[in-house]
C-alpha cells in the first residue's frame, strides 16, 4: 500500500472529527501527495471515501498503521 507523505492520528477523536481534520490538513500537501487518516472510529471507514467522493480527492484505500489501527489513504488531486 502507498505510505502517506502526512499521517493525521486520529486514533481518539469521533466522528465528524476525522474528517474535519482531513479537510483541515489536505492543503497541506501538494497535489499527487497522499494523507493518511489513523481512526479508530468506526465511521471513518465510510466517511473518509464520501469526502473524497464529494471533494473530488482519490480514495486510495485502506491499512493499518504502525500500530495496527486502521489508516485511511487520500490522494489530493486538487
Amino acid at each position: 500500500m502507498t505510505e502517506p507523505d502526512l499521517e493525521l492520528d486520529c486514533r481518539d477523536l469521533l466522528c465528524p472529527m476525522p474528517i474535519i481534520e482531513l479537510a483541515r490538513h489536505i492543503g497541506d500537501v501538494a497535489i499527487g501527495q497522499v494523507v493518511g487518516v489513523v481512526a479508530h472510529d468506526v465511521a471513518a471507514r465510510v466517511d473518509v471515501p464520501a469526502w473524497c467522493r464529494l471533494r473530488g480527492q482519490d480514495y486510495v484505500g485502506a491499512d493499518s498503521a504502525a500500530d495496527g489501527a486502521p489508516r485511511f489513504l487520500v490522494r489530493r488531486v486538487s
